[in-house]
């Protein structure tokens, strides 16, 4: 098998910290400087309104370039490139106002004290999104409990290197066969490599260090395969220091080189999901909120329709394995459903209701309450029924990695012509590969152009 070692990383992904903290400073400016004008003549006119357009604007090149809101840097380096950032934006709008010759339309004190009182208040906003940024990211690595396979020269050492970090609490270790080489202080053997699986699910293991040497690669990958569901980080760290690497893609634990092998791009860096889900929530609450008069007419319709509750709840596999209750509007007759069959042509348990609204994908609606809870996003692999999973797990390779992230209400796979019934492996196989094509490639303007894309397939002939 063709065991891809490469690391995809979305550009996207690494601004989300950058466009969060951007979007506060320039609500900010923005409010700052309708406030002065307002004091100073009256009324916001329309050239102040201009100035603030202008100006955020123009902030994007000036704050990227000037890499304002690095996670990495110290208080007084991120204030120094806050005020590179914003000097540069000031310049720009004074260019701007020269060759327009609207200089004078502008009131001296009020530009003078937006450009200093901006700054102050840009300052005092960076300290604790700063704060909370490196906070929440250290947070979350706490919860990645970790095992290490392998009890050589190599795991002694990356378990040292582990042990000198914050909050990654290292389990153990996992005999891989060998004859451990085992310290007085190093951490206990937990168990055998043929364990691993339930090794993992009985320590919530959310983290796998691999080390062995490049000579097991074969077992390296029948590893990775047998991993590939279960929900886990999967990071191999060998012993590369007899090899040339040119042009090589690695991340460094504290100086030791580690090949990612499987990690979901949100949890690989711990701002992105927290940023997903705020705006993905917001939202679905403002959806919820301008949808709501359609959705009493749906509700009386499917009451109306046939006897029933309103609404249809179904256990499904939702971020890393877990199983989630989703809302649908009940589109179908109340029937046993021990024996979960997907709804096909013409099927007979479908009402005249439910086939309106699953031909526009209006049953879906309800799912908006699950991406309030949390269980579910707008943008994301759609959930199967547990049942299903159950059954293509063993069948399609990777299959329970789409997990890696939370399911959605519309996807990659939706937008590009995988809906409705996955009657054969073949349809299921292109499903899943969508779907771990999105994971791998997630970006903020992706989730964006799937969402506007979404409208535009709601009638597709394959929806039952």
């Amino acid at each position: 098998m063709d065991l891809s070692l490469s690391i995809n990383r979305s550009t996207g992904l690494k601004g989300l910290t950058f466009w969060g903290q951007w979007a506060l400073a320039q609500a900010f400016v923005v409010t700052l400087l309708f406030i002065l004008a307002e004091q100073h003549t009256g009324t916001v006119a329309f050239y102040y309104r201009m100035c603030a357009t202008l100006a955020v604007l123009a902030s994007v090149p000036a704050y990227t370039f000037s890499g304002v809101y690095r996670k990495r840097d110290n208080y007084l380096t991120g204030l120094g490139r806050l005020f590179m950032g914003w000097s540069m934006t000031m310049a720009a709008l004074a260019c701007i106002a020269f060759v327009c010759q609207a200089d004078e339309l502008f009131s001296r004190q009020v530009i003078l004290s937006w450009a200093v009182y901006g700054f102050l208040g840009q300052a005092f906003l960076y300290a604790p999104l700063h704060a909370f940024s490196k906070y929440y990211q250290r947070s979350r690595k706490s919860e990645h409990r970790t095992l290490i396979v392998g009890t050589g020269e190599l795991a002694l050492g990356l378990a040292k290197k582990l042990s000198q970090l914050e909050n990654l609490p290292l389990i153990g270790l996992v005999s891989n066969g060998d004859k451990p080489l085992l310290a007085s202080d190093a951490p206990r053997v937990v168990g055998a490599q043929d364990e691993l699986l339930e090794l993992i699910e009985a320590h919530d293991i959310r983290r796998l260090y691999i080390t062995l040497p490049l000579c097991e690669a074969a077992k390296i990958e029948a590893m990775y395969v047998d991993l590939l569901g279960a929900n886990v980080d999967v990071v191999w760290v060998p012993d590369l220091n007899s090899l040339t690497l040119l042009n090589h893609s690695v991340k460094v634990v504290d100086g030791l080189p580690a090949i990612y092998l499987n990690e979901s791009p949100l949890t690989s860096r711990p701002t992105a999901a927290l940023s997903k889900s705020l705006v993905e929530k917001t939202v679905a609450f403002l959806a919820i909120i301008a949808l709501s008069p359609l959705l009493l007419i749906i509700a009386l319709a499917v009451k109306l329709n046939s006897p029933g509750p309103v609404f249809f709840k179904q256990d499904r596999h939702g971020w890393n394995g877990k199983v989630i209750k989703v809302w649908k509007f009940r589109s179908m007759r109340v029937h046993d459903d021990r024996e979960v069959k997907q709804a096909s042509r013409n099927d007979s348990r479908i009402t005249a209701v439910g086939r309106f609204i699953r031909r526009t994908s209006l049953d879906e609606l309800p799912q908006l309450f699950n991406v309030l809870q949390g269980h579910m996003a707008l943008v994301g692999p759609r959930p199967h029924a547990v049942a299903h999973n159950n059954y293509y797990s063993g069948k399609i390779l990777a299959y329970m990695a789409r997990h890696r992230i939370k399911p959605g209400i519309t996807g990659l796979a939706q937008i590009s012509g995988c809906r409705g019934e996955t009657d054969t492996i073949d349809k299921m196989q292109k499903r899943v590969e969508i779907d771990l094509q999105y994971i791998n490639s997630w970006s903020l303007w992706l989730d964006l152009k799937i969402l506007v894309k979404t409208p535009f397939t709601l009638l597709s002939k394959d929806i039952y």
